[in-house]
């Protein structure tokens, strides 16, 4: 019986030659996506005839504080830190 070993070695050549590939392919889309540079621009050239629509201002209503409603609100008590050690020594047992 004779012993094959040019078999496995193809296959190993194939294997790595193929693992180099997808290395070389991820760094490529990693190298396009994270350092692409793009310059902004106002229009894109592909939609010539869109108008950029301005932002509404925006004006905040200072009124709602004069409210007596709000006037009457009380504030949470404060709570007070734990006295004493918390926890226990061994938490996994049980009680």
């Amino acid at each position: 019986m004779a012993i094959v070993f040019l078999k496995k070695k193809k296959i190993q050549q194939s294997l790595i030659l193929i693992f180099i590939l997808v290395i070389i392919i991820t760094i490529i889309v990693i190298w396009k996506g994270f350092f692409k540079k793009e310059t902004p621009s106002e229009t894109s050239p592909s939609l010539p005839n869109v108008i950029p629509i301005p932002r509404p201002e925006i004006e905040i209503d200072y009124k709602i504080f004069k409210n007596p409603l709000l006037k009457e609100l009380k504030p949470f008590h404060k709570i007070q830190p734990l006295e004493g050690k918390p926890g226990r020594e061994n938490p996994f047992l049980p009680y």
